[in-house]
């Protein structure tokens, strides 16, 4: 374990800010659908149609949000940290990727989309992974494989998140683990918390409100994401009083 090693885990909470809906909010689910309809494989392959219509209107929303204050925090310190920094996020959309273009982060620093991300396809045959902007058909075929057709390359519900190997390697090797904007329900991002503190992690958690696994934390600060994350990030980079600057 290294004290200068951090994992971030980010959720709903931190695009919720940006105008990114969620399946949990108040407001309900995307677009009206429930997740069953959309957002498994079993629903691909019942109504294609719809769920390729789901996630184009998704895409195309994308470009009219933006990363906010949060999102910006967490890429200066990626930018700044002297150590390793990993930043795992739930969140399907570009918002991370496009904060730390604008502040390009230090050799130190990994982003893991572990649920995918929309803007992207991958194909069901050879499992190659393309940049996907615009539309995708109902029965869109591969250009990587005859027998395969592209998906949007997301993580459905009963299907197993990605890079779990690299997660729980940096996980087992941090010296503070953060969660910012997530509910502590989804499995197993919530089981997260619980493998820093077996490695003798420090745990801070930022949310609106207390998650499921508030209890699990050594420090809750509660509040807007745009606001807590922020003021995070700049005590975290602020030498200690006495100290040069």
């Amino acid at each position: 374990m290294s004290t200068d090693d951090i994992v971030i885990l980010t959720g709903a909470g931190i695009s919720a800010e940006s105008g990114v809906p969620t399946f949990r909010d108040a407001g309900g689910l995307w677009e009206g659908h429930r997740f069953e309809d959309v957002a498994t494989p079993e629903a691909f392959a019942r109504d294609p149609v719809l769920v390729q219509r789901f996630y184009d209107l998704r895409r195309a929303a994308l470009p009219t949000v933006h990363p906010n204050a949060a999102h910006r925090a967490l890429a200066e310190l990626a930018a700044r940290w002297p150590g390793r920094l990993t930043l795992v996020t739930q969140n399907v959309d570009d918002l991370h990727d496009r904060a730390h273009a604008e502040a390009p982060p230090g050799a130190g620093f990994e982003l893991i989309h572990m649920h995918g991300e929309i803007m992207k396809a991958r194909c069901t045959a050879s499992g190659v992974v393309m940049d996907w902007p615009g539309p995708m058909a109902a029965h869109e075929p591969s250009p990587h494989h005859p027998a395969g057709r592209m998906r949007p390359h997301v993580v459905w519900f009963g299907e197993i998140p990605l890079e779990m190997d690299r997660i729980e390697a940096a996980l087992a090797a941090c010296g503070l683990f953060v969660s910012i904007g997530t509910s502590g329900a989804v499995w197993p991002a919530a089981g997260f918390v619980r493998a820093a503190r077996a490695a003798g992690a420090r745990t801070v958690e930022i949310n609106l409100e207390p998650s499921m696994g508030t209890h699990l934390f050594d420090e809750s600060r509660l509040g807007p994401a745009s606001v807590e994350v922020p003021r995070w990030v700049d005590e975290l980079l602020s030498p200690p009083q006495g100290a040069r600057a």
